[in-house]
C-alpha cells in the first residue's frame, strides 16, 4: 500500500522500517519541525531511505493540507503523534488514517494516558490501534493487545519496556489487515470511556497526608515527566527512581534517614526510598542533594 506516516521520534522510527521491510510505499513521513541541534529520529530513518521528510508547524495551514493529499495515499498511520491533525489530514487518504494510542480504548482517551493508569494505580494496560475520526481517540478500534503494569513500573520504563515494542506490532499488524481487507471497525463502548487532561505540574505536587500507595503511583506515573514534586526551601524538589516500602507508620513528609543510595522520606504507613531529585534544571543523587542542602533526619519537606 501506498502510506503516509505522521509521527515522531524512536517509535515512528520502528514503525517506518516495519513498513519498508514489508515493502509498503512510503510516500512521505511528517514530523515536528526541529528543536535544537538533534534531528528527530524518525526524520534522520526517513532520509536514510531517501524518502520525503515534511515538517510543517500546523497541519492546520491550507498549504500543509493539499500537500498531503496531493501524494494519494492509501493509508495514513499517526504513529505518536503530538501536532494536531485534522480531518483534512486524516480523511485524505483512500482508505482513511489509523492511529496508535497506549491504553485499552476506551478508557483513558488522552495524551497522557501512560501517566494516569500507573498515578491511578492500574495493574492492567494495553495498547490500542484506530480508526481516527474527529474526537479525541474515539474512533472505531481495529487492534488491541493488552499488557500488564509492573508494581515498580514508571511512565518510562512502562512505555520503553512494554507499550513501545507491542505498540510497534500492534500498528503493523494494523497495517497488514488494512490492507488485507480483513481491518474491522468495532465502535468503542462510551459507557466505559474516560479521559484524562494532560498530566501536568498541577497534577504532580505530592500529597504527604495520602497513603504510601498512592503517594508511590504518583512519583511512579510522574516519572520523568513532569516529575512529582514536593516542596524544599521554597522551590520544587522532583523525585525519581524511588520505591516504596511499607510498615510503621512515619511522619508524612519528613526525612527519616540519608544513606549513600538516597533519602528516606516518611509516609503515613511506610516510608518513600528515592535515589534521585531534580532541583531546578540539574538533576541529581538524592544523597547529594541532602547533603548540598543540608537535609537531615527531621527536615520537613512540603
Amino acid at each position: 500500500m501506498r502510506i503516509i506516516l505522521i509521527g515522531q521520534a524512536a517509535f515512528a522510527e520502528k514503525v517506518l522500517d516495519g513498513l519498508c521491510a514489508r515493502g509498503h510505499d512510503v510516500a512521505a513521513v511528517y514530523c515536528p519541525p526541529d528543536q535544537g541541534v538533534r534531528a528527530d529520529p524518525v526524520k534522520v530513518r526517513a532520509l536514510a531511505l531517501s524518502l520525503p521528510v515534511r515538517q510543517h508547524k500546523s497541519l492546520k495551514a491550507p498549504e500543509a493540507q493539499r500537500e498531503f493529499a496531493a501524494y494519494g495515499a492509501d493509508l495514513g498511520i499517526l504513529a505518536y503523534v503530538t501536532q494536531i491533525v485534522p480531518p483534512p489530514v486524516f480523511e485524505a487518504p483512500r482508505l482513511g488514517s489509523i492511529c496508535f494510542h497506549p491504553s485499552l480504548l476506551p478508557r483513558y482517551r488522552g495524551g497522557s494516558a501512560i501517566n494516569w493508569q500507573i498515578i491511578k494505580g492500574e495493574a492492567e494496560t494495553g495498547v490500542s490501534v484506530f480508526w481516527v475520526d474527529s474526537g479525541i481517540d474515539t474512533g472505531p478500534v481495529l487492534v488491541q493487545k493488552p499488557a500488564r503494569i509492573g508494581p515498580d513500573d514508571t511512565a518510562a520504563s512502562l512505555y520503553y519496556n512494554t507499550l513501545f515494542p507491542i505498540g510497534v506490532d500492534a500498528v503493523l499488524e494494523s497495517v497488514e489487515l488494512v490492507g488485507a481487507g480483513q481491518a474491522p471497525r468495532i465502535p468503542q463502548d462510551e459507557s466505559r470511556a474516560t479521559y484524562d487532561p494532560l498530566c501536568r505540574d498541577e497534577h504532580a505536587r505530592i500529597d504527604w497526608s495520602r497513603s504510601l500507595r498512592e503517594v508511590y503511583n504518583l512519583v511512579r506515573g510522574c516519572d520523568p515527566q513532569p516529575g512529582a514534586y514536593t516542596m524544599a526551601d521554597g522551590s520544587p524538589l522532583r523525585l525519581y527512581d524511588a520505591r516504596a516500602v511499607s510498615g510503621e507508620a512515619c511522619r508524612p513528609g519528613v526525612v527519616e534517614r540519608v544513606t549513600p543510595e538516597g533519602m528516606v522520606i516518611g509516609v503515613r504507613d511506610g516510608t518513600l526510598h528515592v535515589k534521585r531529585v531534580r532541583y531546578g534544571a540539574e538533576k541529581l543523587d538524592a544523597a547529594v542533594f541532602a547533603a548540598a542542602r543540608g537535609l537531615t533526619p527531621g527536615s520537613q519537606l512540603g
